[in-house]
């Protein structure tokens, strides 16, 4: 679990690194007020056991923010239903229907993303989505590569995201149309906005964002760092 911890740890400087050098994030699906948060919920956000969370933390239009500064740590700062969590969700809205009007370039339901390897594009799935194994993200040596994912429904891991030839998390986009699911011992990477809600199982690990639009977030012992990068700019 150590060995676990201390990876994810250097793996999140690097990706720090990565994304505020790369220019083209700066045209970005995030808008300016959304990208200060790694936490926005619209109805609660719920953390549990020894969860770290570098960035903000925020939900709006309610008001809970549950086990923060305890048993949860955060590097930000909690807004909650406050006007700046509000601006949040509207960049969230924004980004999201950014992300919806994304034209479909590989349409993959029915397919498991565990073993595949994704060049940057736009992937879509009519109904869920599933990741059991290993997805590899291959940026073919672009550093500013974009990869958007949109489903129908929920997403539901049980493995990992990784990348090869370059890239970073700051590039991948979830547009979830229900609620995802993060599983227990996952190492997962992008910006992760849901229609309803989110929930990162016991132990699993984010580099990116997790951005629910009208339901809650729901955390427990789970290490999430925001990526430095606005979100990439449409592939």
């Amino acid at each position: 679990m150590l060995r676990k911890r201390l990876s994810f740890v250097a793996t999140v400087g690097l990706t720090t690194l990565l994304c505020s050098s790369s220019p083209a994030l700066a045209q970005s699906y995030l808008g300016g007020n959304l990208r200060p948060f790694a936490i926005l919920g619209a109805t609660t956000v719920t953390c549990t056991g020894a969860s770290v969370i570098t960035g903000d933390v925020g939900v709006s239009p309610g008001a809970a923010v549950v086990g923060f500064p305890v048993p949860c740590t955060d590097t930000g700062t909690i807004h909650a239903a406050d006007a700046t969590a509000a601006a949040a969700q509207g960049d969230l809205t924004t980004a999201f229907n950014t992300l919806t009007a994304q034209a479909c370039g590989r349409d993959l339901t029915g397919t498991d993303l565990g073993g595949l390897t994704l060049t940057p594009g736009v992937y879509c799935f009519s109904s869920s989505a599933g990741l059991t194994g290993t997805l590899t993200l291959d940026a073919l040596g672009n550093p500013n590569a974009v990869w958007v994912f949109q489903t129908g429904s929920t997403l539901t891991t049980a493995g990992n995201v990784i990348f090869i030839n370059g890239g970073n998390p700051c590039g991948v986009q979830w547009r979830i149309g229900s609620s995802a699911t993060i599983g227990s011992g996952s190492q997962f990477a992008g910006n992760i906005l849901a229609q309803t809600s989110i929930t990162l199982v016991n132990g699993a690990n984010l580099i990116g964002r997790a951005l629910a639009r009208t339901g809650a977030v729901t955390l427990d012992n789970n290490q999430v760092a925001a990526c430095g990068g606005g979100g990439g700019a449409p592939p």
